[in-house]
């Protein structure tokens, strides 16, 4: 079965860069059918779609976040990784890994455990 553990930071400064790991076991992130998401809760709010990296490496951002967004791969170590950058406080949320079957839409049920991330200075 599918597995993911995000791994980082905890506090991260304003205007920094915000960068989260995840480990993927149980299944190839090269191989695999899937999307492979990342995705944040806010405290008090909802959750927020990221962007995503597929099997054959092609990217997908969220309008929003686009321009301070990177998500890229690892294949030696079945990882794939986020990098948010110019962050503010309001970018303190918890931060999930998950794979989906359509991007934004058909997630699995495991997701990854999540991590909270803070920004402040």
């Amino acid at each position: 079965q599918v597995q993911l553990q995000e791994s980082g930071p905890g506090l991260v400064k304003p205007s920094q860069t915000l960068s989260l790991t995840c480990t993927v076991s149980g299944g190839s992130i090269t191989t695999s059918y899937y999307f492979w998401n990342w995705i944040r809760q806010p405290p008090g709010k909802g959750l927020e779609w990221m962007g995503a990296i597929t099997h054959s490496g092609s990217t997908y951002y969220s309008p929003s976040l686009k321009s301070r967004t990177s998500i890229s791969r690892d294949t030696s170590k079945n990882q794939f990784t986020l990098q948010l950058s110019s962050v503010t406080p309001e970018d303190t949320a918890v931060y999930y890994c998950a794979p989906s079957q359509g991007g934004r839409s058909n997630f699995l049920e495991v997701w990854g455990q999540g991590t909270l991330v803070t920004v402040s200075s």
